[in-house]
């Protein structure tokens, strides 16, 4: 093999290896994780500012996380079935144990729009 040869196929190499590692760190089109902590979601035009996030708790850790909204409506966290009112340029903050394992979905529940994703592992 001509040294132009391996020039090229330890560049291809390496083109394969930049793609792999954006691909595994998120390069996609999916919004990186909230991990643990307190959280916040806001909500702009009755939508969640930058998309939808995942918040991701480990099983046993406390879920704490604000939504501050735009609009009035009802916040509710699927799966757990808890539901809070925020008030029109209002926030509202929710505190409760990661119990239960899987994804549940947090939405404006009067619009049935979808403001997070909460991740339990």
């Amino acid at each position: 093999m001509s040294r132009n040869s391996r020039i090229g196929v330890l560049a291809g190499a390496v083109v394969v290896a930049i793609v792999a590692f954006v691909l595994a760190s998120g390069g996609s089109s999916e919004k990186a994780a909230h991990t643990s902590g307190h959280a916040y979601i806001y909500v702009v035009g009755a939508k969640p500012k930058g998309g939808v996030q995942t918040l991701t708790y480990n099983k046993g850790e406390q879920v704490v996380f604000t939504v501050v909204s735009d609009v009035a409506d009802e916040i509710h966290v699927h799966g757990f079935n808890f539901k809070k009112e925020v008030a029109k340029n209002g926030s509202v903050t929710f505190s409760f144990p990661a119990t239960d394992q899987g994804g549940h979905v947090i939405e404006l529940e009067k619009r049935g729009q979808q403001i997070a994703n909460l991740e339990v592992r």
